[in-house]
């Protein structure tokens, strides 16, 4: 078992469960027009380690962000930066777009997804 999982903080996982059921409408789309019909099994919400992450692909060892405008506040950029570093330290690539991203250039963020999928 990857020590991601291990590591993991339990009290997250009914905010992760929460977040499942009221997803934005960037999420909603991107997992029920893309990653939910994927030929690699995705997850939403996932818990790793002590932060809960949007879309996360075990076998790609992938982690999907789709990043709201309270991500590019100081306090918010500074949190994300320091998540992204705790998951690189595992492993884990992680991929951010904008929720404007997804409005706007759907396709594009899906071409990238797999883009990054195949390296």
């Amino acid at each position: 078992m990857d020590s991601y999982y291990r590591e993991r903080n339990i009290k997250l996982v009914p905010i992760a469960k929460n977040n499942r059921k009221n997803m934005t409408p960037q999420e909603r789309q991107l997992w029920y027009c893309y990653l939910s019909k994927h030929r690699f099994h995705w997850q939403r919400q996932r818990v790793i380690s002590g932060f809960i992450v949007d879309f996360y692909c075990h076998a790609a060892k992938l982690v999907i962000e789709i990043d709201g405008k309270q991500h590019y506040t100081d306090q918010g950029i500074v949190y994300d930066t320091e998540r992204t570093q705790v998951l690189q330290g595992y492993g884990l690539k992680v991929l951010r777009y904008t929720n404007q991203q997804l409005v706007d250039n759907f396709q594009e963020v899906c071409w990238d997804i797999e883009k990054n999928l195949q390296q």
